[in-house]
């Protein structure tokens, strides 16, 4: 008898894809790409994706039968299936974990552990123990229980236990509940019934009605809202404008006079009116597309160095409209979700409702409904405005990508798998597609520039700012001079402070930026030192005034404040060090009128967080915002003519071959923010080191400068660009064996590379990071830096080999063995 079979892909870190047996008809049916549920191990149930269906059983396992198909037609395309394996191979993870990271979370199923009433049992009840008991009485009156709801009666989290002995017994049975967690979202309509559709019914109706005044008022508002609106009357807008309750159109649908229907709509919608006409461009603007047209006749990618405020933004949106005209979708990729709530708006003005928003702070079922419109091939997601995540929906003709800010490295995924680059990828989903990619940033990052200057990339100037404005005017303030000479309070200095108060009293706003969130990073004890650190992982707890908490940034642990020292019982605890909660703090001491925000993590945590502050200070209600680094990138305020860095040395001294770069980054695009309007803006830097070579280019925008001093350096010590990195993390919570199976694996890929033209120092480690460990697990690195001239494929051959040989050894079975290429 002919078998049929299926090969799928689970979403769990397997390097192979596993078979199994279906029926006929379901192999005719059966597509790639469409979701089935299966059984995997012993009782779990997972989402898998049909992969490929054939008729060659498997041989060294029995196939088991799929549990059911899940969808009519395929939800993942070839294409993004494709760039899965791609991922996984290139990023040296299974497809399994890019199937995981790809899909939203609500178009996997929920797989729920069931416990029934065995109606077989006939023993006696003077035989369980008092747990068993309360789970037995419970299933006399309810006949299934989740295991949810088992913990409630039994008032303890683990019910295994009690679970496996009531089993042995035979007291009850599981089972496995699948359920889909994506639901559309359904809004009731409601109609006058079809046979009141001709006026002598109606009028009829009308008069029988006069003695239930209230029925009547809601008949008489369902024909106002028909006749004003024209389009269907959702029940809630008719009770509201009727001023009826629930029981009062209740009753008219049991009488039927009334019909109810639902329809599908989108949790996301465009609100507003009608669009704006198209951006009118500046000539530098305007020569500035005209050259990108130019570039994409020849290069596929183009980067766009345009300085902060010259309106790269108009520009994009130029490009966005010839590509749209032609019927074909565009990707607009940002690094950070509070810069889309600004560009949301400003997308929406020029192309209302075919902008659609995919970002990690938007709920599954928002998410999956973009996905079923890309899917769908729908105007309203024509363009998609997103985090590095939406790298993986469904395009179907993509067109554009556009990669914003594209130097940050936000865009890096670095946990879990697959730790991928949302720029480079941007670049490989365009090569996939036929798109053209436009990199925009004011600094962009090394590796692009170096592209560009060797003519990989095409390369596009922005140097004026729209209106012609100037660039700010930066100043260094030496702090250390100030210190000594007593002119600091607090940690502002006195021309920080002249300056803050020239600018509130002249109405105007600023922002002052400090890279550390939280009161202050260190809590110490003056009598003894002792710092309070966190139990899982090797870092001081950060002190957060607001919750008065000690918290840890990394594993998330948090203690109450200690009113004394745990160490020598001391009651003189004193802080070290900035952050934004102490900045505020400060602030509100010095200028007690001035309104004051605060824009991190903390205060950012809801849905709409970003979008409210970004909105307050938008509208005055702020005059001074502090914040992290995500005030930094791309936000448009107009009315903000000072910014201030609080301490730039902390942005210089990060152990990374990165830090000079970003300092320099984070500092300009920070002042970028500065005078947007025709007063020319002012940035000042407060530092201890204000001769620094990254500063003193910064504060004269020296980016040329900048690169080619970074260029010489990274060819002189092997780093990207001219080398490739791939660094393999060894983790686990015993030390000792950390440190030996590091050991073992660096020996290992020396014994393997190190001959000719290989040198020693291109494999760095092991060792410990700045912070060796986390969430208990002991941390230890191995760098590989891996010449341009080198096959990458060859290397990740080996270092394959190494991890099977290593993985076979009893003893580091457990241990935890990360790649991570391209590691910057």
């Amino acid at each position: 008898m002919q078998q049929y079979f299926v090969d799928v892909i689970l979403p769990i870190p397997l390097e192979k894809q596993f078979t199994y047996r279906i029926a006929e008809e379901e192999y005719h049916s059966l597509q790639p790409g469409m979701r089935i549920a299966v059984p995997f191990g012993k009782s779990k149930v997972y989402t898998a994706l049909a992969f490929r269906v054939h008729r060659t059983p498997p041989q060294l396992y029995e196939a088991k039968e799929i549990h059911k198909i899940l969808d009519e037609t395929p939800l993942v395309t070839n294409k993004q299936m494709e760039l899965w394996f791609w991922m996984a191979s290139y990023y040296m993870c299974t497809v399994g974990e890019v199937f995981r990271a790809a899909l939203p979370g609500g178009l996997l199923l929920e797989s729920e552990t069931i416990v029934l009433r065995n109606d077989d049992f006939k023993g006696g009840e003077e035989e369980l123990k008092d747990d068993e008991w309360l789970i037995f009485e419970a299933l006399q009156h309810q006949p299934i229980l989740k295991v949810n709801e088992i913990a409630a009666i039994l008032d303890k989290k683990n019910t295994l236990p009690v679970l496996k002995r009531l089993l042995e017994k035979g007291i009850v049975k599981v089972k496995e509940k699948i359920q889909e967690r994506y639901k559309p979202k359904l809004l009731r309509f409601v109609q006058i019934a079809s046979r009141y559709a001709d006026e002598a019914s109606l009028r009829e109706l009308l008069d029988e009605m006069s003695r239930a005044p209230k029925q009547r008022e809601v008949l008489l508002s369902l024909f106002s809202l028909s006749a004003t609106t024209r389009k269907p009357v959702k029940l809630k807008t008719l009770q509201e404008s009727s001023g009826a309750s629930a029981a009062v159109i209740k009753s008219l649908l049991d009488k039927e006079i009334l019909e109810d229907y639902y329809l599908q709509t989108d949790r996301v919608k465009y609100s507003g009116g009608s669009t704006e006409p198209s951006v009118t461009l500046n000539e530098y603007q305007d020569k500035a597309l005209k050259e990108i047209r130019d570039q994409f006749e020849e290069k596929d990618v183009s980067l766009l160095y345009g300085v902060t405020s010259s309106g790269k933004t108009e520009v994009y949106v130029k490009l966005i409209e010839e590509v749209i005209a032609r019927g074909q979708q565009v990707l607009y990729l940002l690094p950070e979700i509070a810069l889309t709530s600004q560009l949301i708006g400003r997308l929406q003005r020029y192309f209302g409702d075919k902008v659609s928003v995919y970002h990690s702070k938007y709920s599954n079922n928002e998410r999956i409904e973009v996905w079923y419109h890309l899917l769908d091939r729908s105007s309203r997601a024509q363009i998609v405005l997103g985090a590095r995540s939406a790298v993986f929906l469904p395009f179907s003709d993509l067109g554009l990508i556009v990669v914003d800010e594209e130097h940050e490295s936000s865009f890096k995924q670095y946990d879990p798998a697959p730790r991928y680059h949302g720029r480079d990828m941007a670049i490989v989903l365009g090569k996939m597609y036929g798109a053209k990619v436009l990199l925009g940033s004011a600094t962009p990052s090394v590796e692009s520039s170096y592209n560009a200057k060797t003519g990989k990339y095409g390369l596009v100037g922005l140097s004026r700012r729209y209106g012609n404005v100037l660039l700010p005017e930066m100043e260094l303030v030496d702090i250390k001079e100030r210190t000594r000479k007593k002119r600091m309070k607090a940690h502002f200095s006195d021309r920080m402070i002249e300056e803050i108060e020239e600018v509130l009293s002249e109405g105007e706003q600023l922002i002052l930026f400090q890279n550390r969130r939280g009161y202050a990073p260190v809590m110490e004890c003056e009598e003894c030192g002792h710092t309070p650190q966190c139990p899982n992982c090797d870092v001081s707890l950060t002190y957060h005034r607001n919750r008065k908490q000690l918290r840890c940034h990394y594993c998330g642990y948090a203690m109450a404040l200690p009113k004394s020292c745990v160490a020598c019982g001391s009651h003189s605890l004193n802080v070290k060090g900035l952050g934004t909660e102490q900045v505020e703090e400060e602030l509100r001491t010095l200028f007690p009128h001035a309104r004051i925000g605060r824009m991190d993590s903390d205060t950012t945590r809801g849905k709409y967080g970003y979008e409210k502050i970004i909105s307050a200070f938008e509208q005055h209600e702020i005059d001074i915002l502090v914040g992290t680094q995500m005030i930094t990138k791309g936000l448009d305020f107009r009315k903000v003519s000072l910014v201030g860095i609080m301490n730039a040395d902390s942005l210089l001294n990060y152990p990374d071959f990165r830090a000079f770069e970003r300092s320099f980054q984070l500092i300009i695009q920070v002042a970028g923010r500065a005078g947007r309007t025709e007063k020319r803006g002012k940035v000042l830097i407060q530092t201890y080191n204000p001769y620094h070579q990254i500063l003193q280019q910064a504060s004269m925008n020296k980016y040329k400068d900048m690169l080619n001093d970074q260029l010489n350096e990274r060819k002189q010590f092997a780093y990207p660009p001219f080398f490739r990195l791939i660094r393999i993390s060894i983790r686990h919570r015993n030390y000792q064996i950390a440190e030996e199976a590091a050991n073992w694996f660096a020996g290992s890929v020396r014994n393997s590379f190190v001959s000719g033209e290989w040198k020693k120092d291109y494999i760095l480690g092991p060792e410990s990071p700045a912070i060796g460990r986390i969430r208990n697990q002991y941390i230890k690195d191995i760098t590989i830096k891996i010449p341009r001239d080198q096959s990458l494929k060859t290397v990740k051959g080996v270092l394959w080999r190494i991890k099977n040989s290593f993985s076979a050894i009893s003893t580091y079975r457990s241990v935890r063995l990360i790649f991570d290429v391209d590691c910057y």
